[in-house]
């Protein structure tokens, strides 16, 4: 019925196989478009096989369209001495995604008209974007602003701007209903660790996980830009996906060691909210549920959108606005773990394995309380004080069992975890005291 539970030996695995692919993949200069998008999605694909698709430059979607490529091969600044102060090959976030290209020499007024830091963070290489107007520019810390002399300066940004294509990866996992679980994860973060290479490593490993498994659902793990990746996509996938999904997670923030947090659907009570907060409500440790909101958050800004309205939520660790590293050069290998991501992939998975087991089943004697001694699922020996355990789950479940309420909503009124009542259906099922309701 459910997914078949991970043991710990399994998770410390692939833990340690998750971080080595994030140390792999941290190096590489992503963006919304570009080769360093490839190379991510072809490194992801040695573990998870998936189709790429390539949207052209120019492509409307909805209120938008698919924007130039951009590629870049090396950028630096120059001081009046010819010492290299900024290199984009020690840092990719030292360039403004997106900056045109440049050749030239500048006085440090101008110069500066250019620079982006963080005064607050005077350590850290903030990490910006111009993705939709077009300029360059360089990001370096703060301390090494202040260092800055009079003098020229020379820049160089060695990149491309033109026609080309936004690239999505695909992987469809076909289980026993065509009903879909959607699972994205965003490709277009530079070198940072947790946002949002960590996304994708999980996103790839709960893949794999799943392709080893039966699987009740469909799922469809989706590998794209941020923003400008989802409405592509929805608007390529319109009709099937309002039709055929049924639940969906975004995937991003998943390495660091903070507390679980949980960002509802818009709908607010679907199924994998419901879901998703009791399995929270079963971990160890502190965890947070957030109501949707559409002014700042990831994708499910598109997928909650009043046209889709999809029942998906956000997963993450430490909310993204809730640790300073967020969006900076700090966001780095060491802020990151295997044990973190291995914990991460298995709350995932658990959320994933009840949503799979949920289901709505009916009493076939409704009237009264079943012989249960003569089905071996009661005691014979009366004047009990106490119930055994799997004896109170079965009598919980033959009077909830009425076709109205899940197994969730069950599971909630004994204060269990869903999987717990695995064994009790599985033998009510045997003898012919439940069935599952009939859905369309």
């Amino acid at each position: 019925m459910a997914l078949p539970a991970l043991s710990e030996s399994t998770l410390d695995r692939l833990g340690g196989e998750m971080y080595d692919l994030l140390y792999s993949l941290f190096p590489i200069c992503r963006s919304i478009t570009g080769n360093g998008v490839r190379e991510t999605l072809k490194m992801a694909q040695s573990c998870l096989p998936m189709e790429i698709l390539e949207i052209p430059s120019g492509a409307e979607v909805f209120d938008w369209s698919v924007p130039d490529e951009w590629n870049i091969f090396d950028a630096y600044i120059l001081d009046p001495e010819g010492k290299k102060i900024v290199d984009f090959k020690a840092n990719n976030l030292h360039v403004l995604g997106y900056s045109d290209p440049v050749d030239a020499k500048l006085g440090l007024p101008e110069l500066k008209e250019h620079l982006y830091t963080l005064p607050e963070l005077p350590d850290a290489i903030p990490y910006l974007t111009s993705y939709y107007k077009r300029r360059w520019g360089f990001c370096m810390r703060h301390n090494d602003f202040l260092q800055l002399k009079d003098g020229t300066y020379t820049v160089k940004i060695d990149s491309t701007l033109k026609p080309g294509s936004l690239t999505i990866g695909e992987c469809v996992l076909p289980g026993e209903q065509e009903d879909e679980v959607l699972l994205s994860c965003y490709t277009c973060h530079p070198s940072m660790a947790n946002d949002s290479i960590s996304g994708v490593v999980l996103a790839t490993f709960l893949g794999k996980l799943l392709s080893q498994v039966k699987r009740r659902y469909t799922y469809r793990i989706i590998f794209i830009p941020e923003t400008i990746g989802a409405i592509t996509y929805l608007s390529l996938n319109k009709d099937r996906v309002i039709s055929k999904t049924r639940a969906g997670l975004i995937v991003s923030f998943v390495g660091d060691s903070g507390p679980f947090c949980y960002k509802k659907s818009r709908q607010g009570n679907a199924e994998i909210d419901r879901v998703a907060e009791h399995v929270l409500s079963h971990q160890k440790g502190n965890y947070e549920v957030r109501d949707f909101y559409p002014d700042s958050g990831a994708d499910e800004r598109q997928y909650c959108s009043p046209g889709f309205d999809l029942p998906m939520g956000l997963l993450t660790r430490t909310y993204y606005l809730r640790y300073p590293e967020y969006h900076t050069s700090l966001d780095n290998l060491s802020f990151v773990s295997g044990e973190n991501l291995s914990e991460s992939l298995g709350l995932y998975y658990e959320i994933l394995a009840a949503f799979e087991m949920n289901k709505t089943y009916v009493n076939q004697v409704m009237f009264c309380e079943p012989y249960l001694s003569k089905r071996n699922l009661d005691s014979t020996l009366g004047s009990q004080k106490t119930l055994d355990g799997e004896t109170r789950k079965i009598k919980w479940l033959l009077n909830y069992c009425d076709g109205k309420r899940d197994l969730l909503e069950i599971a909630n009124k004994i204060s269990i975890p869903i999987q717990d009542l695995e064994w009790a259906v599985q033998e009510l099922i045997r003898t012919k005291l439940i069935k599952p309701e009939i859905t369309n």
